[in-house]
């Protein structure tokens, strides 16, 4: 019976100290009213998707023509390195660089600015063990999907900061 006591105490206690903190689970993207429909130009599919995702469990709808959107965030530029990093001693790749770029301008329907245009990058490295080939091929197409979410929340957090001002 203590221990079950002591189990629940400890689990209390990680609940308080995790709320104090500040600490939440992401949910539901919090974006301005000024922000109801968007319209993503000149953006990859796979950006596109990881927009959707984002925006999905909020009231913010992505719209598929800049004369329905009330924000425009226009994508240029856009591009995936994939590098080497070092070679085995057979001559293959056991560590791989992948760098994500684009270029974003964000404005409102009336093609007022918002944001200027902005470059982000993103820079990941994997392992790549020449026994675990399958996994591998996986294990890219990941990392690729959270440098499109990180792009994605960047921008979210830039289209924030451009409306409260």
């Amino acid at each position: 019976m203590p221990v079950k006591i002591l189990s629940s105490t400890l689990v209390i206690l990680t609940v308080l100290f995790l709320t104090a903190c500040g600490y939440h689970l992401r949910g539901a993207i919090d974006l301005p009213s000024e922000m109801k429909t968007v319209y993503l130009e000149g953006a990859s599919a796979p950006l596109v998707e990881q927009f959707k995702k984002a925006l999905g469990s909020s009231t913010v709808q992505l719209v598929n023509s800049r004369a329905a959107a009330g924000t425009i965030i226009l994508v240029s530029n856009e591009d995936t390195l994939k590098n080497a990093s070092s070679l085995g001693a057979s001559g293959r790749a056991n560590q791989y660089n992948l760098v994500y770029r684009l270029n974003y301008e964000i404005t409102d329907a009336n093609n007022a600015q918002i944001v200027k245009s902005q470059p982000i990058e993103i820079r990941r490295e994997y392992f790549n063990d020449q026994q675990l080939i399958l996994g591998k091929d996986n294990e890219e197409i990941v990392i690729r999907n959270e440098m499109y979410q990180q792009a994605v929340r960047t921008m979210i957090n830039q289209v924030r900061t451009g409306l409260k001002k």
